[in-house]
């Protein structure tokens, strides 16, 4: 999650020599019939497997200075790696450069084939760190399980009404600089192919809550629905709004939604008896920090969010 407005760097112009994605669509996402074939169920994601991802771009981050920041070595890797599952999957993988703050930065976007290309079901997170540490639960939590949960499309052989596209931004630390030139790039017509953006960041927080976006009421069910059946009640995400890249998507009139363990605000006594974890914490005392490594996050929480992730595009692509 980017830096709060009073300490986020300032972005440069996104100015761009762009290799630009194929225009999205997707519009109108509705509940899932309850009488859905079984097939179309959403396979549930191996925790360890995303948890695999985490230790690659941890072990990026080592090698790299300690981080995986905008204009860095360990972005780069961070994003091969990333294009090469996709690419080996089965994806058609697109890299959008664009610079900011005097660096190159880059997108990768991954489109499923087939689908309706004039309704786009979309999912991302933001791949950068901060240049301070290697970023692991801000934001290798949301980009290992956007991964997985592409991965789990391509396993299964997926193939839904909706197209699907996933997506990994740069320089989100920067002030949302990638998803903004994307939803840019787009145009109008691009934009509103686009059914509902779902953007995950910072979802395995290590004394986490379950916070869900209320901005499009559809998603919002949707991922309410998921966490009713496991017996948890989230509650409206506030700390991060506007704050991470669902906000260009939001600001240019696509319909967004997304989940949140949280940052540095503190969980209060009555999240603590809702949740578990420590009353009077920060949700990730490690936020922005040398400490948000493989070791700062709660499994439980990345499980059930990863989940999530896989739920909510297998009912909204429909």
């Amino acid at each position: 999650m980017k830096l709060p407005r009073s300490g986020r760097a300032l972005a440069a112009g996104a100015v761009a020599v762009a290799t630009l994605i194929s225009g999205g669509s997707m519009a109108g996402a509705a509940p899932a019939a309850d009488t859905a074939p079984a097939a179309l169920a959403a396979p549930d994601i191996p925790i360890a497997n995303v948890k695999a991802h985490l230790t690659q771009l941890q072990s990026i981050a080592t090698a790299n200075g300690g981080n995986r920041a905008h204009g860095r070595p360990g972005y780069q890797a961070s994003l091969n790696y990333v294009k090469a599952k996709l690419d080996a999957a089965g994806f058609t993988t697109t890299v959008q450069r664009f610079t900011a703050s005097g660096r190159t930065g880059y997108n990768l976007i991954a489109d499923w084939p087939g689908g309706d290309a004039n309704q786009v079901v979309m999912a991302g997170s933001h791949l950068d760190s901060v240049s301070s540490g290697p970023g692991i639960n801000d934001n290798a939590s949301g980009s290992a399980a956007v991964l997985e949960t592409a991965l789990a499309v391509a396993r299964s052989g997926h193939q839904p009404t909706k197209h699907l596209r996933f997506a990994w931004w740069g320089a989100e630390e920067l002030g949302l600089v990638g998803s903004r030139y994307y939803v840019n790039s787009l145009g109008s017509a691009g934009r509103a192919k686009i059914d509902g953006y779902l953007n995950f960041d910072m979802i395995g927080s290590p004394n986490p809550g379950y916070f869900v976006y209320d901005d499009d009421p559809t998603i919002e069910q949707t991922f309410q629905e998921y966490f009713a059946g496991l017996g948890i009640s989230t509650e409206i995400e506030t700390e991060g709004d506007g704050r991470s890249d669902h906000a260009p998507f939001k600001n240019a009139g696509v319909p967004v939604g997304g989940l949140f363990s949280g940052a540095d605000y503190r969980k209060t006594s009555a999240q603590a008896a809702k949740w578990g974890g420590t009353a009077g914490q920060p949700f990730d005392r490690c936020y922005h920090s040398s400490c948000d490594t493989t070791a700062n996050i709660n499994d439980t929480a990345l499980n059930r969010n990863s989940d999530a992730v896989a739920y909510a595009m297998w009912e909204l692509s429909r």
